[in-house]
């Protein structure tokens, strides 16, 4: 258990780290809040829960938030085994089972939306709203960093190289490089973990096996633009303006097929808006939040 303290907040959200068995894995996930409606937050790939730091506190204040570590990521267990987009939901359905949430509001960056994206399609009555940021699933475009790595044996030779600690800290910085408008003001504390993680057994070969099962040398794998008019949750796409993973034209193109759609582009912001503009994050989350559920 610790306390996150956000700028601007006055009074500190106690945040709650726990561990719970889903679906026979360990889980760890944070906690904050105890009132109001559930959020869920879902991080992208080769990331934790950890991510979703910057903004639980000023959420926690409002909300009942609970941000958990994917299978394969951060501090949950890591089978070996394919991290595929439809093992990651059915974790999400067994998660939120194991917690007693009916129903609940996803929030999902890249690979955390492309999973909140497929459960808000298929178990759309557990769905009160849906938030994704820059979220996969949305265009077939992606950075060529990132499709090149399922190149048989390139990626298993990127992997290696980065599993020691000279190896670890180099991509550290090759992903601040990539995430970030801004990667000098990449976080000290989001730098370490990514070290930290490149360390851990089964983490990096997670990472692959789940980029492996949503990108190609063109590409991605799932777009799922022409289910997007199923959607009947209010939904809200956030996007930083100057994301290199996904162009912000995926957000727009999205959005105009919803039948309940927002959009929110953030300035001067990459790939994980919910830390290098948390702020800007965190208010367009609850104003849309507020106008959707009163």
């Amino acid at each position: 258990m610790y306390i996150v303290a956000e700028q601007r907040v006055k009074t500190a959200i106690e945040v709650e780290e726990r561990r719970i068995n889903v679906g026979g894995l360990t889980t760890r996930y944070f906690k904050a809040g105890d009132d109001g409606l559930p959020l869920v937050l879902l991080h992208g790939d080769s990331a934790s829960a950890l991510d979703w730091s910057w903004v639980l506190p000023r959420l926690g204040a409002t909300y009942r938030v609970y941000a958990p570590d994917f299978p394969g990521f951060g501090e949950s267990a890591k089978p070996s085994r394919n991290y595929t987009p439809e093992f990651l939901k059915q974790f999400l359905v067994d998660f939120l089972n194991a917690l007693g949430i009916e129903q609940a509001v996803l929030v999902g960056n890249s690979l955390g939306g492309l999973v909140s994206l497929r459960f808000a399609l298929s178990h759309p009555e557990q769905v009160a709203a849906l938030v994704l940021a820059d979220s996969s699933g949305l265009g077939y475009s992606v950075t060529p960093f990132l499709s090149q790595l399922t190149v048989p044996f390139y990626g298993e030779a990127a992997i290696t190289g980065c599993a020691t600690p000279i190896g670890a800290k180099m991509r550290s910085w090759l992903r601040a490089t990539l995430l970030f408008a801004h990667p000098s003001q990449a976080p000290d504390v989001w730098l370490a973990e990514q070290e930290r993680m490149s360390l851990m057994p089964g983490f990096l070969q997670a990472t692959l096996s789940s980029l492996r099962a949503q990108l190609n040398v063109l590409g991605q794998r799932q777009v799922l633009l022409d289910s997007l008019p199923q959607l009947q949750m209010p939904t809200l796409i956030v996007w930083g303006t100057d994301d290199s993973v996904f162009p912000k034209e995926q957000a727009q193109d999205a959005v105009s097929r919803l039948r309940h759609g927002q959009l929110a582009l953030i300035p001067d912001c990459g790939h994980l808006p919910h830390i290098e503009r948390a702020e800007i994050f965190s208010t367009e989350l609850s104003k849309f939040l507020t106008e959707v559920t009163g």
